[in-house]
């Protein structure tokens, strides 16, 4: 059987079309209908009818050997050329061969009636689940005009891929490859249409990221208002406007600060003659309501089985299937998902969707409302980060080049840290430090990231959120200037927050490893849920700083006591700072306060719904400096004339708490995310003053450095360590010891060779063989024998995605040969170019000549070669695979970047 020539170029361009793949550059066709076409190859009987469900599936469920789709491969010692144990090798293991070459039946039901309610069903479904057309990836890089073939080689060389499925790695060389040579093609038109269009590809970003923040500030607006009013009304609510939160219903009108009296307009269970019992169970009964909502729009709304993409590999795959249970849902992963998501350079389809947008702003409001110790600041970089994917799907430059839409989700996340802390400057550096694969080469993308930054800052400022002017709740200043003596007492705060950030990501990885992931809360969240937020009312009623909301808690930590001013803020301005009878009661609610927010932060963190860790750390942060700074407030009391307390010059209000409660915060919040820089720009755009830089600075340093010794990791990178996510870390250093290439090298990977007769059944059957073997993430090296005949050289690498939707296109013809060339020179490599560009027009292209997508030009690397210089072939160059050779050029086998990893982890479990 063979299939027909095409004689136009439309076999090369995208289909408009999701169903049969039309030509060798068509788009993504249903997931179902390309694994019934590759299951079929070799079949006699007579074709599929095309019956395609409207509805699609991702590959993300646990396959039968219990890795799952995006995990590190198992490690499988085994004996190396070296005297050394150590080996990472791919094994296949022996499952079940599918039943590839049976005849598969699919039957096709009637129409339903035009009312039934099989065809109402039906349709709205297909209504729902209706999808936009998409293209491949590198489908606008085909041109059929000759003259571009001089400069559009390395279209030709590098090859051209048709898309990335889930959890798979981006091969940033040839996103950067293609992005030139498309960059290129619009310079070189000297109309003034392709002048408009050029200037408007160079502006391109610049209205993105100018729309990613503008709607990032309204989607805050809306959550810090609904987080606000739905945290009220578990106490109580306004009589004259119902949906007003408390603030609103009943401002100061001196200075703004949460209200500790009576105000007439707000009605509580008190007011209205009800016991504390009564407010007590209103209060828990609205609590677990609002927790309950948020973790069922959570688990149903963005469970990972449940998004609906072409873009998968792996159709053949034994795990491949439709009714998967459901896995972790994307909405309920925290900012450190965005922080994998774009330094971790692996695709997650749906991550940053529509549906979890929505799923997220939601919940983040009603799991916040409901009083869980969890703040809203850190998921607003996931919530930015949503906002910035959806909208760079508005033109190709970025949706289809995975590297440059994270210029955009970079920026997007510095918007995030900017509407959470009205610090566009911090949110910035944050970008830089924690976000960024790495330092942009180019300064516009540094500009990007800033431009957007300011942008949302300034429209929250303008729509106002809490009423104040103010972008953050807990945003103060200070009239007082610090000491010399003082550098003491924030030297302890660093050693504190470093402390207590060591030791609370220890005991968070061992609750979620041990409680949460190794007991029967794994299989009930919701329960979970409902049991963590029982405790949070038991614990925090009773104590007026717990039951506070996370960012009023710290706003009034901050706080400066101002002489004259009526605000206590909630008693924490002790009236007699000298009287150990009036600083005990409120030291010891601090001390209360805090044990509580530690603990219940450790049991909350990870549960399934939206929820931050920035504003608890911080609060507990702000209350340990509370403390140090009311007891050395009490100390310049007693001794007013000591050495120490001499630069006061018997000022009795030279030492401010608040200042001690801010320095903590940073502490712990250092300890706890192991940021630095940009944590401590943003402190200082909280206070609106360079003053404490150095206090500031000083705590953040000391308290990453005792926090490192203590534990080397993060709480973002244990989270990932425990979740098993592919994750190379691009800052830690590893010894390398007297291990070598040979050690991680892949000897086992199939090859094509090209002096053998491939078939388009035996590449499906080495593509099956390679799924089976879980490594959809991987690919084929194309070999040929070298001119001595005593080793083989390297031709090309084609990725299985490419072959998978290759071997789509010619199912029908299982008995064909597949092709593969090459050219060895750059003339004939431009005359082979040439004459493919062209054969659309002249006739004919062979559908069965698969080097369109053959990587002609693979980085290699000797065998010889140190380690250091191959890990910085994934660190700096963003390498996908490499190829090792020896030192003759002759091939020895290939090392992917999942296989890279696996290697790097056992290397330090040795170590």
């Amino acid at each position: 059987m063979s299939l027909p020539k095409s004689n136009s170029a439309s076999s090369l361009l995208p289909s408009i079309q999701s169903g049969s793949p039309s030509g060798l550059l068509s788009g993504p066709s249903d997931t179902d209908y390309r694994r019934q076409r590759l299951q079929r190859i070799g079949s006699c009987s007579t074709p599929i009818a095309q019956n395609q469900p409207d509805d699609e599936t991702t590959a993300l469920r646990a396959l039968p050997s219990g890795t799952s789709y995006g995990t590190l491969p198992i490690v499988h010692p085994r004996r190396a050329s070296t005297k050394s144990d150590l080996w990472i090798a791919r094994r296949r293991p022996t499952l079940p061969g599918l039943p590839l070459t049976q005849s598969v039946t699919v039957s096709v039901p009637d129409s339903p009636s035009a009312f039934s309610p099989t065809f109402i069903r039906d349709t709205l479904r297909s209504r729902i689940s209706q999808q936009r057309p998409i293209s491949a990836y590198d489908a606008q890089l085909v041109n059929s005009t000759a003259d571009t073939a001089d400069t559009d080689i390395d279209v030709r060389t590098n090859g051209l891929r048709v898309w990335y499925s889930s959890f798979s790695s981006i091969d940033w060389l040839h996103d950067a490859i293609k992005d030139s040579v498309r960059f290129a093609r619009l310079r070189r038109g000297k109309s003034i249409r392709s002048r408009l269009r050029l200037a408007f590809d160079k502006s391109l970003g610049w209205i993105i990221v100018t729309i990613v923040g503008f709607l990032t500030a309204i989607v805050a607006f809306l959550v810090v208002r609904a987080e606000q009013w739905l945290f009220d009304v578990k106490q109580g609510y306004c009589k004259t406007v119902w949906w007003h939160a408390r603030d609103f219903c009943c401002p100061l009108p001196d200075e703004y600060g949460s209200l500790d009296g009576h105000c007439s307009a707000w009605r509580t269970c008190e007011s209205g003659g009800e016991e504390g019992a009564v407010q007590y169970l209103m209060y828990t009964v609205i609590a677990v309501l609002l927790a309950s909502t948020s973790t069922l729009l959570t688990i149903y709304l963005t469970a990972s089985t449940s998004f609906v993409t072409r873009k998968e590999s792996g159709v053949l795959s034994p795990g491949f299937d439709k009714n998967g249970e459901q896995n972790a849902s994307n909405s309920s992963q925290p900012k450190r998902g965005v922080i994998y998501y774009v330094r971790a350079s692996f695709v997650i389809h749906g991550y940053l969707g529509g549906r979890v947008l929505f799923t997220k702003a939601l919940g983040l409001a009603l799991s916040v409302g409901s009083g869980l110790s969890l703040g809203k600041e850190g998921p607003f970089v996931h919530i930015a980060s949503c906002i910035g994917n959806i909208v760079s799907r508005v033109h190709s430059k970025y949706e289809n080049n995975e590297a440059k839409r994270r210029e955009i989700l970079s920026a997007a996340c510095a918007a995030g840290v900017a509407v959470a802390f009205g610090a566009p400057i911090g949110g910035t550096l944050f970008s830089l430090e924690e976000v960024s694969y790495f330092f942009p080469p180019k300064v516009i993308s540094f500009y990007c990231a800033f431009f957007c930054a300011m942008i949302a800052a300034v429209t929250l400022r303008f729509l106002n959120p809490f009423g104040t002017g103010k972008v953050v709740l807990f945003q103060v200043t200070y009239d007082k200037d610090w000491h010399a003596y003082e550098l003491i007492f924030f030297l302890l705060l660093g050693v504190l927050g470093g402390v207590y950030g060591a030791y609370f990501s220890k005991l968070n990885y061992r609750w979620s490893r041990d409680v949460r992931g190794g007991t029967w809360l794994k299989a009930h969240p919701i329960a979970e849920v409902i049991l963590v937020t029982l405790a949070t009312t038991v614990l925090c009623f009773l104590n007026p700083y717990a039951r506070m909301g996370g960012t009023e808690l710290v706003y009034n930590l901050f706080s400066e006591c101002r002489t004259g001013s009526k605000n206590s803020h909630f008693n924490l301005c002790v009236l007699d700072p000298g009287d150990f009878d009036h600083v005990w009661p409120v030291v010891r609610a601090i001390l209360v306060a805090m044990i509580v927010k530690g603990f219940l932060t450790i049991i909350t963190f990870g549960i399934k719904l939206p929820a931050g860790i920035f504003i608890p750390t911080l609060g507990v942060g702000a209350c340990a400096g509370r403390i140090v700074g009311i007891a050395v407030q009490w100390l310049q009391y007693h001794y007013p004339d000591s050495t120490v307390f001499a630069v006061c010059e018997g000022d009795m209000d030279c030492v401010v708490p608040g200042l001690y409660a801010m320095v903590g915060a940073a502490a712990a919040l250092s300890g706890v995310t192991r940021t630095t820089v940009s944590l401590a720009v943003i402190v200082f755009e909280l206070t609106d003053t360079l003053t404490y830089a150095v206090p500031v600075m000083l705590s953040v340093l000391v308290a990453k450095t005792v926090a490192d010794a203590l534990e080397p990791k993060g709480i973002y990178d244990l989270v990932i360590e425990l979740s098993q996510l592919p994750y190379l870390d691009a800052k830690h250093e590893y010894l390398w010891s007297n291990l070598s290439i040979n050690e991680v090298t892949d000897r086992d990977v199939d090859v094509i060779r090209i002096d053998r007769h491939n078939t388009v059944e035996s590449l499906r059957d080495q593509l099956q063989s390679l799924l089976n073997a879980e490594h959809d993430d991987g690919g084929f090296p194309i070999l040929r024998p070298s001119r001595d005949g005593d080793g083989v050289r390297m031709v090309g690498y084609i990725g299985a995605s490419e072959l998978e939707h290759a071997l789509t296109v010619v199912a029908e013809a299982a008995t064909e040969e597949v092709r593969f060339h090459t050219t060895y020179t750059h003339e004939e490599l431009a005359t082979s170019y040439s004459s493919w560009v062209e054969e659309p027009r002249q006739g004919e292209h062979d559908p069965f000549d698969f080097s369109v997508y053959m990587d002609q030009a693979p980085l290699m690397i000797q065998s010889n070669s140190p380690l250091e210089l191959l890990h910085q072939f994934f660190v700096k160059l963003g390498a996908r695979y490499v190829i090792v050779t020896d030192t003759d050029g002759d091939y020895e086998g290939v090392i992917d970047k999942k296989t890279w990893l696996a290697f790097l982890s056992e290397l330090e479990e040795k170590s």
